[in-house]
């Protein structure tokens, strides 16, 4: 294995791991993933990466791994070099530089989508892109206000596995559901309203959408009224709702084995 080692941070191909913050994008579309775990399995899919900037340590334990990039550039530092780099401290010794996959159009996502609305933290948008990689749900449908699933922190929190899925980037919610349900797609959305299904008691079908609403507004009427059903979790009434992480995973696993 070939390392540049670095000297000096002028190198230009170094600076991606300073600027790139969380929803940042440069001419490249770059993306920037951080930790061993999350490193590796990116190395493990089919994008397009750039670089490594690691510690010795982390190169001797993956050396096989990285070995299957002919041309990754694979940039050698100490801990203390990578911290003075991206401006803080940090508790992994790699990190890795990539292009993020071009979006998938509507109609080449899977036959199960989950579609977020008005959806504002990255954690959120990790997590649950980490639970449909776990139940098999290979869609991901987000709004373009929404943090960007290959952004920094919402990669990270999705542990890379949004490599495993498709995602489309959505305008207007209205048209993007009207237009799913022509391509036969039923849209089912979550929430708690009077008329809402109990999961227990939902029959989903082959193609299914699932909708899940902003953190601390939910889905509005508007929404409402353009899907096909409604459903909600049965939970304690002392309690008011699950984050909308916990409620995906629990509503996709659902609908998966149901379906």
């Amino acid at each position: 294995m070939r390392y540049v080692q670095v000297q000096t941070f002028e190198d230009e191909g170094l600076k991606v791991y300073h600027q790139m913050r969380d929803n940042a994008f440069d001419k490249l579309n770059s993306f920037v993933a951080d930790s061993p775990k999350v490193v590796n399995i990116l190395l493990q899919s089919d994008l397009d990466l750039i670089s490594i900037l690691a510690t010795k340590e982390y190169y001797d334990e993956y050396e096989s791994l990285i070995n299957t990039h002919e041309h990754l550039i694979c940039y050698l530092a100490t801990k203390e070099q990578m911290q003075a780099l991206v401006g803080h401290k940090i508790h992994h010794n790699c990190m890795l530089h990539g292009i993020r996959p071009s979006e998938s159009p509507l109609s080449d996502l899977s036959n199960n989508i989950v579609m977020l609305d008005k959806i504002t933290s990255n954690e959120n948008v990790g997590s649950i892109a980490r639970s449909m990689a776990g139940f098999g749900v290979g869609g991901y449908l987000l709004p373009k206000e929404s943090p960007h699933p290959y952004g920094r922190r919402a990669l990270r929190v999705s542990m890379g596995y949004m490599s495993h899925l498709k995602y489309h980037i959505y305008e207007n919610i209205i048209d993007t559901v009207m237009e799913l349900k022509k391509d036969g797609y039923k849209v089912y959305a979550a929430e708690l309203t009077h008329n809402s299904i109990p999961l227990q008691e939902i029959k989903v079908q082959e193609k299914w959408v699932l909708i899940m609403g902003s953190e601390g507004q939910g889905i509005s009427q508007e929404v409402l009224d353009v899907c096909d059903e409604i459903v909600s979790i049965e939970m304690l009434e002392c309690v008011k709702s699950f984050n909308v992480s916990v409620a995906a995973a629990v509503l996709i696993y659902e609908f998966v084995m149901s379906g």
